[in-house]
């Protein structure tokens, strides 16, 4: 076994993940699970975890496993939620999504949540921090004012993580239907391919103590 675990579902494909870094992939994180880890795994990534099929990993499992001294890594989803409320102890966040979470752009936990299908690990719904990244851009774009965006976003946030697509976005805002369909811009995906990228250049590196 490799002295590296990453938990990893919906956010990235498999195949994908395993071109950036050789680790053991495991489902998405749920609580329990870390205590269950074999001794030797010194390097943990969490980007995926469960929600509300099962109890969310806790903060006080992850800072159990930093006092044993193994780096521990987040990004994209729960890792960054979990990486924003623990990278004082020595867990480290990667990526925009982390420093949302970490600087209190956004607090909620379904910013990241999605629906997705268990057996193919295929989302089937949009996060909403995808849907900022794009509304962003837009923005920057003038396709719509920051106004527009705005209440885009306050809308969604009102509407059950499932229920929340681009589809929807363009539904309530017909001027960006040809930009949406042409700049689908996936900040979960962009941020765990950095996650990856960063561990595998910090392989040789000793582990950081909690301070």
């Amino acid at each position: 076994m490799s002295d590296t675990a990453v938990y990893l579902g919906p956010t990235l494909a498999r195949s994908t993940a395993q071109s950036c870094l050789d680790a053991t992939y495991l489902p998405p994180i749920k609580r329990g699970d870390l205590a269950m880890l074999p001794y030797e795994i010194q390097v943990v990534g969490i980007i995926d975890g469960v929600f509300h099929q099962s109890l969310a990993v806790s903060p006080k499992e992850i800072i159990a496993l930093l006092d044993r001294g193994v780096r521990v890594y987040g990004a994209s989803s729960i890792g960054a939620l979990r990486a924003a409320e623990t990278h004082m102890y020595g867990m480290i966040g990667v990526g925009e999504i982390f420093a949302m979470y970490r600087d209190r752009v956004i607090d909620a936990d379904d910013e990241v949540a999605v629906a997705y299908e268990p057996v193919t690990d295929r989302a089937v719904s949009e996060p909403l921090v995808n849907i900022r990244s794009v509304l962003r851009l837009a923005v920057t774009q003038g396709i719509i004012s920051g106004q527009e965006a705005s209440e885009i976003i306050s809308t969604m946030k009102g509407i059950y993580y499932p229920s929340r697509s681009y589809e929807l976005v363009g539904r309530m805002c017909p001027a960006l239907g040809p930009f949406l369909k042409a700049a689908r811009y996936d900040q979960k995906r962009d941020d765990a391919m950095l996650l990856l990228r960063t561990m595998a250049g910090r392989r040789t590196e000793l582990p950081i103590s909690a301070s």
